[in-house]
């Protein structure tokens, strides 16, 4: 159980124990880059306007509704796991005092508002840069820092948009994935970013700014596609046709009406096997079928005769077979197949949380297993202000200065 713990465990500690982020960003491709870190244990504190983030009243993509009860929405909980949140006016001379007692002691600070708000604000990198050079200024945008959409503002749908991602299944019309894919691997692009700033920083004595867009992350993410277009000078669409598929490389349907998908290279590796395996021996020789070439010209019969087999057992029957043969097939599941799935289970991929408002519920855990120092989310994403008082007691202020703040609507 790599992300429960062991009795190697150093301690109880977690990766990024000792590190101090400050965030003041907004939705999910910024903020789910801290609630990362903050898994790895990294102490993150958020800092929200009076009004809170605008996630927090987000709650519906077209028909589907994210809002949970208790007037929190799923997003917000998702970019927010593992911090503490204040509330704070950093447009006010004493709300900028608080900013900088915090920003003291950080290693990184996170922001992903636009360019001339951070300019205005007084918390871009140049201003902040002065007084602690050795802070990592972390940024996130939609398109990048240059360019002629540097100060435009983005959300997921767009970053898809501009970066080809809308084709990619091959259809005629473009195409979103859902939900919030990209903004995650943004986060993830971002997360990445800052581990590294912070190693150069503690080889070189250096902070500096760093960058992530959506845009950039998508154009990452199509690496594949925008290489093969670049090379082969046409748009690097493949479209997904059974019937130009051999079956070791397609998807069938059991007796039980579940879908599995087979990936099999070098093909040729695993023809035999496969026929063996499901009782075509027959095929093996077959000059209609005998290499890949003739199979792949061949793929609308051949496809034919393997739905045929595959019809006749149900899906845990053929997966066991799978399993004994060394092929490589796994079910098509739903998201509420992943979350009883016992290989995601037995590795921590789901794991169960204790969430204040909603009991023991299944979120997914992190995805890499540190044998001696586990990650894992450890609270839940805060309410509005909700550690306020807490976080300013800890930076000197005493229980009459907090109030004052309150009633001067500074927090």
């Amino acid at each position: 159980m790599g992300n429960v713990g062991t009795d190697e465990t150093v301690n109880g500690h977690k990766p990024l124990e000792g590190i101090r982020i400050l965030e003041y960003g907004i939705f999910h491709a910024g903020p789910g880059a801290t609630a990362i870190l903050g898994d790895l244990g990294a102490e993150v504190i958020k800092i929200e306007t009076k009004e809170g983030d605008p996630e927090r009243i987000w709650t519906n993509i077209g028909a589907f509704d994210f809002k949970l009860p208790h007037d929190r929405s799923l997003m917000y909980d998702i970019s927010n796991r593992s911090k503490r949140g204040i509330t704070l006016d950093i447009k006010t001379d004493r709300g900028k005092e608080i900013f900088h007692k915090l920003l003291k002691n950080a290693d990184v600070f996170m922001t992903n508002l636009r360019k001339t708000t951070k300019t205005r604000l007084g918390i871009d990198y140049e201003t902040l840069s002065k007084k602690y050079p050795k802070l990592i200024h972390a940024n996130v945008s939609g398109y990048g820092p240059d360019g002629p959409f540097a100060d435009i503002g983005a959300f997921d749908p767009l970053g898809q948009a501009r970066s080809g991602m809308m084709f990619i299944a091959g259809t005629k019309e473009p195409s979103l994935i859902h939900l919030a894919v990209l903004d995650q691997a943004t986060a993830i692009a971002a997360s990445h970013a800052i581990l590294t700033a912070l190693l150069v920083r503690e080889r070189h004595g250096i902070g500096q700014e760093i960058h992530a867009s959506l845009y950039s992350t998508a154009l990452w993410l199509m690496y594949a596609n925008i290489m093969a277009t670049s090379q082969k000078g046409v748009d690097a669409v493949i479209p997904w046709d059974r019937f130009h598929n051999t079956p070791l490389r397609n998807n069938f349907c059991s007796k039980d009406g579940k879908w599995f998908i087979g990936v099999h290279h070098p093909p040729e590796k695993y023809w035999e096997t496969l026929c063996k395996a499901t009782g075509m021996e027959h095929l093996i020789n077959d000059p209609r079928f005998c290499d890949e070439e003739q199979r792949t010209r061949n793929c609308p019969e051949l496809v034919g005769l393997f739905d045929e087999v595959f019809a006749t057992k149900t899906l845990d029957e053929w997966m066991e077979i799978f399993r004994k043969n060394f092929l490589m097939f796994s079910p098509i599941q739903r998201f509420k197949d992943v979350l009883k799935d016992k290989q995601a289970l037995d590795n921590d991929y789901i794991v169960d949380f204790e969430h204040p408002d909603f009991g023991t519920i299944k979120m997914p855990g992190y995805p890499v297993h540190f044998s001696k120092t586990p990650a894992r989310t450890t609270i839940a994403a805060p309410t509005l202000g909700q550690h306020t008082d807490e976080v300013l007691e800890e930076i000197g202020y005493n229980k009459q200065e907090i109030e004052q703040l309150r009633k001067d609507m500074i927090i």
